[in-house]
């Protein structure tokens, strides 16, 4: 097959700016052949080289007396005792869902799964943030649609219980969904493979399923704004089989107790080619790979496309040749394909040969961590306008416009359709605060939750990079556990306008104070630009995932509030509107700043929680819809009527920082408010729980009718 001539257009077509062609002309002194075009394209793209980011990543706080392995691996890792580490991360998979919604979320799911297992970790729990356009959008049903039957189908398949996560609804995201996918696995802290690999001469083996042409050019696709030709771009969208990867989970951890692998990376964006670089610049090592010996499903297939596939459930691994052969048996035994494909060399190459013919000839380091490297211009996102008047509404009023919100309402008909029970281990479920798994076999319990609030961090980056981070905290302090790391994912629109890139600049700064105040150091993460279409960017969508620790499953906070309870909160309250839920919800205005956070009352208020425990009977912390939504959800979870003593608006759904609700009895709420006193921390009771009603401000409806709306609105308009 003749290979087309390198023109400008195609070029374009791979993504290559005019200067970056002409560095690569510098580095091999001579026109690229059309396979190695491809393979630039690929390691130099936004989402394989984090050329425009690395520059601020940089500064991000990683270490920390936990952190086995932060950044720059497959996935983090980090210590939680007795020999045991939890290994997690969070990837973007928003452009191939927006193309094709189901195997878009379906193979996202497949790719965060694999990068925990390929470190050796068995994947324990997964969660997912989503962002969707309006809800009378007309894409927006389809996408909500394919995109949770995609998360359901690969996941309850795999089987890996989904634990938590996040679906909000804006027009910023009309034209470029979000799905973000995380998932997190238990290993041996002193059996945690890595991707380098060392050694010359050694076989370089792929594992998996066969390679097609399904995904080819993937991640060029997810490095470019979205226009009219958005229909071309589906068969770049890959095709995902769960109940491969299960077997393929199983193969790899047993494979792993051989002693054969000497380093190991799956195959996720920009297939083979990324994969064996990866490999071979972080050993400091070239890489021969013979084409005729990859496994293929389809017939004729070009080096180009076999190098840039993104074909899942795959693997490459560097082995130790004296156990090829009980390597081979073990995924002989699991039905997968076993095929030593090429070696590591002495030399900077990366050599592909096709055919008797070479395709590819590159020096592999230029490939990878001498790739491009930029420093966007940017500019400070402007400081908010003040925020106009906010009228006073009637509490009930505007807790029913919240609650009748699809952002607001009961999420079951999400969460019901992924398994969050599977491997038996689950102890608290989706829908109210923070997944928590028990660590198997042992009393400690793991809890993981994701979060951020997009509108803040679009009137002010820092602060909303804070309060992504700042909630994460407070979610995982409000079932009692200790927050120990925290993954990013970075969703933003075009870095090339400084205005974006502003933004960018801004919540890392934020979420790099905040992870450094919190003692929540970032260990993995993912970056994803170019979130827009025909110019319009979505919303900037710092995604924080984190994991916090139980060390005994007794310490969880997991309680609901029974009839006669206290309410009391935790934190100072200013009634802060802007940018609030109620402002966008009722008022239909995006306005004002982001509420202020202050990260030393975040930690005092943290560990006043976790001190404690034994008090608190229920406990759930403030964000969105402030201490009205707050109280609303803790009552309906429990089945019982709340009174709140607070009657104006901003008391009522004001969204300051560093707050919990807290239920308990009397004796208990007396222990600690002495106790918060003692500690120098702002205590006051706000209410009561019991009977069958919702007062707040003087006004009330019963809880019956208040649940109905609450548990039916998002099947309304998505069922």
């Amino acid at each position: 097959m003749q290979e087309p001539a390198i023109t400008p257009d195609l070029i374009a077509k791979h993504g290559l700016s005019a200067e970056e062609y002409d560095r690569i002309l510098e580095i091999i002194g001579r026109e690229p052949s059309f396979t190695e075009l491809g393979i630039f394209s690929a390691m130099w793209n936004e989402h394989c080289s984090y050329k425009s980011s690395k520059k601020w990543l940089r500064t991000l706080p990683t270490e920390g007396p936990q952190v086995i392995c932060g950044p720059g691996e497959n996935a983090g890792v980090v210590d939680i005792g007795d020999g045991q580490a939890v290994v997690f991360k969070m990837e973007s998979h928003n452009h191939p869902s927006y193309i094709e919604p189901y195997q878009g979320a379906a193979t996202g799911v497949g790719g965060i799964l694999r990068d925990v297992f390929t470190m050796g970790a068995r994947p324990i729990a997964a969660m997912n943030a989503l962002s969707f356009g309006s809800p009378d959008h007309p894409k927006t049903r389809q996408l909500v649609h394919g995109v949770v039957e995609g998360i359901g189908g690969y996941g309850n398949c795999f089987g890996v219980p989904t634990v938590g996560g996040e679906v909000r609804f804006h027009p910023a995201y009309n034209g470029n969904c979000l799905v973000n996918a995380f998932a997190a696995g238990l290993a041996d802290a002193d059996k945690i493979f890595y991707s380098a690999a060392s050694g010359v001469g050694m076989p370089v083996v792929y594992l998996g399923a066969k390679t097609g042409r399904d995904g080819v050019g993937g991640a060029t696709m997810a490095s470019a704004e979205f226009d009219d030709t958005i229909e071309q771009k589906r068969p770049t969208v890959q095709v995902g089989d769960p109940f491969t990867e299960k077997r393929l989970l199983e193969a790899c951890l047993e494979l792993m107790q051989t002693g054969a692998v000497i380093s190991i990376q799956d195959m996720g964006a920009a297939g083979l080619t990324c994969s064996a670089v990866e490999m071979g610049d972080k050993g400091r090592l070239g890489i021969k790979l013979e084409l005729d010996r990859v496994p293929v499903r389809e017939d004729a297939m070009s080096a180009y496309e076999m190098m840039l596939s993104e074909s899942q459930e795959r693997m490459l691994m560097v082995l130790n040749p004296e156990l090829e052969a009980e390597a081979k048996a073990v995924f002989e035994k699991w039905d997968l394909d076993f095929a030593v494909v090429g070696e590591t060399i002495a030399e900077d190459r990366f050599l592909i040969l096709h055919g008797n013919a070479v395709k590819a000839d590159l020096p592999l380091s230029k490939l990878a961590s001498t790739a491009p490297e930029y420093d966007r211009p940017w500019v400070e996102t402007p400081a908010p306008s003040e925020l106009a008047p906010v009228p006073e509404i009637d509490p009930i009023d505007g807790l029913r416009a919240l609650i009748a919100s699809p952002n607001y309402a009961a999420k079951q008909w999400v969460y019901e359709q992924y398994d969050s029970m599977v491997m038996a281990d689950t102890i608290r479920n989706p829908g109210l605060g923070a997944g928590v798994v028990r660590v198997h076999g042992t009393n400690k319990a793991l809890a993981f939750t994701s979060d951020v609030t997009p509108r803040y961090v679009k009137a002010n980056p820092v602060e909303g990079g804070k309060q992504a981070v700042a909630e994460a905290y407070r979610n995982l302090t409000a079932v009692g556990a200790v927050p120990l790391a925290t993954t990013d994912n970075m969703n933003f629109g075009n870095p090339e306008k400084p205005e974006i890139m502003g933004q960018f600049v801004g919540a890392i700064r934020g979420i790099g104070a905040a992870c450094a105040a919190l003692d929540m150091p970032i260990v993995s993460g993912n970056v994803s630009l170019y979130n827009e279409t025909d110019g319009q960017g979505i919303l900037p969508t710092p995604t924080i995932g984190a994991v916090g620790l139980l060390t005994s499953a007794d310490d969880l906070i997991d309680g609901l509030p029974r009839d006669g309870h206290l309410a009391l909160v935790l934190g100072e309250t200013r009634g802060h509107l802007g940018q609030s839920a109620l402002l966008a919800e009722v008022f239909h205005r995006e306005e004002g700043d982001a509420p202020a956070v202050d990260l030393e009352a975040e930690r005092r208020h943290g560990d006043f929680i976790r001190a404690h425990r034994e008090w608190i009977d229920a406990c759930t912390d403030l964000s969105d819809g402030g201490l009205a939504l707050a109280a609303f959800e803790l009552a309906e979870a429990a089945g019982v009527g709340v009174t709140l003593d607070a009657g104006d608006t901003p008391a009522l759904f004001g969204e300051d920082q560093a707050r919990y609700l807290i239920s308990c009895s009397y004796d208990k709420a007396e222990a600690l408010m002495v106790a918060a006193g003692q500690a120098g921390v702002p205590l006051a009771t706000v209410g009561r729980f019991g009977g069958d009603r919702v007062w707040m401000g003087g006004s009330e409806a019963p809880l019956a009718d208040l649940s109905a709306l609450y548990r039916g609105a998002f099947a309304e308009v998505f069922a």
